[in-house]
This record gives C-alpha cells, sequence and structure tokens, in this order.
C-alpha cells in the first residue's frame, strides 16, 4: 500500500501523517509513506484543501485531518 500526504508542512499536515504511520503499525499493515511537499505535485492530485492523502495513486482524503476511524477503514481491505 503506497500513501502520500499531501502538504506544504503545517501541523495538520504532519499530524496526519503520524497518525497514519501509527495506526499502520497497530493494525500490522505493511505500506509504503511519503510525503509530497511540492505545490507542483499537490496540484497534479488536483488537491486544492490540505492535507490530502492519496492511497495508491488514488485521492481518498482532502481538507483537514482524517479522523481515526476514517483512517483505520483505509486498513480494512
Amino acid at each position: 500500500m503506497d500513501i502520500k500526504v499531501l502538504g506544504t508542512g503545517c501541523m495538520s499536515c504532519t499530524n496526519t501523517l503520524a497518525l497514519i504511520e501509527q495506526i499502520a503499525k497497530e493494525k500490522g499493515v505493511a505500506i509504503t509513506l511519503s510525503k509530497v511537499d511540492d505545490i507542483k505535485d499537490i496540484m497534479s492530485y488536483r488537491v486544492m484543501s490540505l492535507p490530502g492523502v492519496v492511497i495508491d495513486g488514488k485521492v481518498v482524503h482532502a481538507g483537514g485531518m482524517p479522523s481515526r476511524d476514517k483512517i483505520e477503514s483505509w486498513f480494512q481491505g
């Protein structure tokens, strides 16, 4: 599972990254987690509200920090 957090470095972006990593570890899910902070790369996903989350090339969240429940649902697979 390839997960990208789109953001320019705001606290919500940083916290989203940390929370995704924490929940993946708790669930035992193998992920590749990266942060995209280049504005051109962020715009290529057509995300206007940050942070954004992209899983395997698909935008699954944009704007504000996602809830724990929402993040857990991504790992239900």
